[in-house]
């Protein structure tokens, strides 16, 4: 898993009748200096399932790969990234191993 900023919207002119529902939301996964403030930390963007509402600018956690379709079992979904929760507040402690 892991944490994303919410970038965009991604709209489809067709898509699978089972993802009816949900969104699909462009997300930049963040890695640790990313989310110390450095721009450079952000990766490339992804797109993701949404059936919780996220915003742009919002926290999330990405699920990637087969767990992505894990909360939709037993149906089997076409999907690559879903949001598994909308983050409030994130604080990032780095331990001595992480400093610089």
């Amino acid at each position: 898993m892991r944490i994303g900023e919410i970038i965009g919207n991604v709209t489809l002119s067709t898509w699978h009748p089972t993802l009816k529902g949900g969104v699909w939301k462009l997300a930049v996964p963040l890695h640790l200096k990313a989310m110390q403030g450095d721009p450079s930390g952000r990766a490339e963007a992804i797109v993701i399932y949404d059936e919780l509402g996220a915003g742009i600018g919002s926290l999330v956690a990405i699920a990637e790969g087969p767990e992505a379709s894990a909360p939709f079992h037993p149906e089997q979904k076409p999907i690559d990234g879903y949001n598994a929760a909308l983050l409030d507040h994130l604080e990032v402690e780095v331990g001595p191993d992480l400093a610089p």
